[in-house]
């Protein structure tokens, strides 16, 4: 049979024979053993009503050993036969090209050269599910392949409830991941309804189908990095030979060492899981790999004596890195850490003094005492931490709830006035009002004809229309130009594609209104071959609300409120996005944000013009307006710009208070 008949086919009419777990690839760790004997058999329940009945008493024992193994019913049985990559657009059996773009998204996140567990469905993050099982990526994709122009999928958690009649004018596809109700949201109610098959964690960009590799990360990564050294050296000394400590290789960490030789730092990162490791190693993304202690000291010292621009994955844990850099002395210029801490008790982060297969095994056989080993692991690192900062680092919080699940554990990471963190968030000191207040953030495209030489067009379409932008550009937002300018025209020659032919910048309202214009009519002159899909991390201006990362330079009380992700997806929706998503839990942990997303498909049409003009500009600029109206200057500038610029646009705008007037009332 096939791929296009396998696509279209959806579940077999024949039971497939029983498959293995492929030991080559990573597995996602066993979950919390948390259901009740009554739980498990709704669990089963739920999972065969996606099959025939005369299936169910096989599927049943098969599924209860999937669940006592590994804590989630996968049904590995119903894996596909065929490879799985984003295959050019032309390849998809589809009635819609919107539907085949959407189906070439989705399997670019689950690729194996992409996603972190590909045959538990999940992208990155340890948790990040496209699907919490195959028999839902299979429903979705015969959906998708059946879709008209005038209907809508509905996926509810993965799971696909079906093709809605609807108009060509709405999204074709409308995404929710794990919108609990508030009272069952928290780390245990995600391993429950996780376990029964009801809900998932679609992190930000894998269950919204807008990964596209850790380059998706490595430029935000870049700006950061850069930025932070800018902050923490005097004007004109070079990161050559500065230290940037840091851990995690994963899915969207494994971007720090790229983007630390990009900035041309000495990026030194641990990681416990060999896997991870050895596959950004071998993807290019760490310049090399040290397994020995003693070795990684030897040559950090030689890297800062020579200057050297060079990434260093070091196999193992962080804590004893901060550790023995103390004790050896090695002066740290920057530190952080992207470990998945917004998943602590299921594999985002691994304690000091237990090895990566001692960890899995205690996580499942004994939560407490696992929560109690990583809550004294996050201490010890903090100690060290507090050690370095004293010496003069410059450490930052990576939006990974770090600090957060570390206060937590009664680590001494509180400032003075019990209620902060001694250290900065970087959306506080860098991408908040460097960035996301002036609408920059992290726009995305994927070419779905799979040629390089289309991303190699959009990259010179872009480079020329930053260019032309920036002769105009205000001096406050010159350098966030100048470094986008350089990234892009430098992003072939850093090898940043693995899967898609993807490509990511920061661009604000106009740049990035503008570059989706130019693409669109390269496809229509026949200069780019197919379709692009536009998109973005949800880690931007206006689709996230998460109080200790994106809108943690918000102050004025409405960074623990999430009306902004809302209405931007509400938004995005009736002003042509193709497909829509909204998630709880991206980035920082359950319950903890809420977020949002998008898909456009450019198909060089006037359609296509209309829609991305009208789109784009809500999507950054709702943002900006609620930036505004919490009194960030940057983003009081960007909206009177915009209003300058859009007699449209009337946005309710703040007037500033003298605070003397309040001095003695209080």
């Amino acid at each position: 049979m096939s791929f296009q008949d396998q696509i279209i086919q959806g579940i077999s009419s024949v039971l497939p024979q029983k498959k293995e777990r492929n030991p080559a690839v990573s597995h996602a760790p066993k979950r919390k053993d948390i259901l009740s004997s009554d739980e498990k058999k709704l669990a089963l329940l739920n999972a065969l009503r996606y099959f025939p009945k005369e299936w169910h008493a096989e599927l049943a024992d098969e599924f209860l050993k999937e669940l006592i193994a590994f804590g989630r019913i996968y049904m590995y049985r119903f894996m596909p036969d065929y490879p799985m990559y984003a295959r050019p657009i032309a390849e998809y059996p589809a009635q819609s090209r919107q539907a085949a773009a959407i189906m070439l998204m989705i399997q670019n996140n689950l690729d194996p050269k992409v996603a972190q567990h590909p045959e538990e469905l999940i992208t990155y993050g340890g948790n990040g599910a496209v699907f919490q099982n195959w028999a839902q990526y299979l429903l979705t994709m015969k959906y998708l392949s059946e879709m008209t122009a005038e209907q809508t999928l509905h996926i509810y958690s993965g799971h696909p409830m079906g093709l809605f009649p609807s108009s060509q004018e709405a999204p074709r596809v409308i995404v929710t991941n794990g919108m609990m109700i508030p009272n069952y949201s928290k780390p245990d109610d995600w391993e429950r309804y996780n376990a029964l098959g009801v809900t998932q964690y679609g992190q930000m960009t894998a269950g919204s189908y807008m990964y596209i590799g850790p380059q998706g990360i490595v430029h935000g990564t870049t700006i950061t990095v850069m930025n932070a050294f800018r902050k923490k050296l005097n004007p004109g000394e070079s990161p050559n030979g500065k230290i940037f400590l840091t851990a995690g290789l994963g899915g969207m960490s494994g971007a720090q060492p790229k983007a630390g030789t990009i900035a041309g730092c000495v990026t030194v990162c641990a990681e416990v899981n060999p896997a991870a490791a050895r596959k950004r190693l071998e993807q290019g993304w760490v310049d090399e790999l040290i397994e020995d202690l003693d070795e990684l000291v030897a040559r950090v010292k030689q890297a800062k004596l020579g200057k050297e621009a060079v990434s260093l994955a070091f196999l193992g844990n962080i804590v004893d890195v901060w550790e023995r850099f103390d004790v050896e002395n090695i002066f740290v210029e920057l530190g952080s850490d992207q470990t998945s801490l917004h998943n602590p008790w299921s594999g985002g982060y691994y304690p000091a003094g237990l090895s990566y297969e001692e960890s899995n095994g205690l996580m499942a056989s004994n939560p407490e005492k696992f929560k109690t080993r990583v809550q004294q692991s996050l201490r010890r690192q903090a100690t060290a931490i507090n050690r370095h900062a004293a010496k003069g680092t410059y450490f930052f919080d990576y939006g990974n709830a770090f600090l957060l699940e570390a206060s937590r554990a009664g680590a001494e990471v509180m400032a003075p006035n019990g209620i902060d963190f001694r250290f900065p968030s970087y959306v506080q000191d860098i991408l908040g009002p460097m960035c996301f207040d002036y609408g920059f953030g992290p726009f995305r495209w994927v070419c779905t004809s799979g040629k390089a030489e289309d991303l190699q067009k959009t990259d010179q379409i872009a480079a020329s229309v930053l260019k032309e932008i920036m002769k105009e550009a205000p001096e406050s937002i010159a350098q966030q130009m100048q470094d986008n300018i350089t990234w892009i025209e430098e992003a072939e020659k850093n090898k940043l594609v693995v899967g898609s032919q993807a490509r990511i910048l920061y661009a604000d309202a106009e740049g990035r209104s503008k570059i989706a214009q130019a693409f669109n009519q390269a496809i229509q002159s026949g200069e780019i071959s197919e379709p692009i899909v536009l998109g973005r991390d949800h880690h931007d201006v206006s689709g996230t609300d998460s109080p200790y990362r994106e809108t943690s330079n918000i102050y004025d009380g409405s960074r623990f409120t999430a009306d902004m992700a809302i209405h931007n997806v509400i938004g995005d929706s009736f002003r042509g996005a193709t497909w829509v998503s909204i998630h709880n839990g991206g980035g920082v942990g359950w319950g903890e944000v809420v977020n949002g997303g998008f898909g456009l498909v450019l198909d060089g049409s006037a359609e296509s013009e209309r829609r991305l003009k009208s789109m784009l500009f809500y999507d950054v600029n709702n943002g900006i307006a609620r930036r505004a109206w919490a009194r960030n200057p940057g983003s009081l500038e960007a909206i009177q710009r915009e209003m300058d610029r859009s007699p449209g646009l009337k946005v309710t705008v703040p007037n500033l208070v003298d605070e003397e007037v309040l001095n003695g009332l209080l």
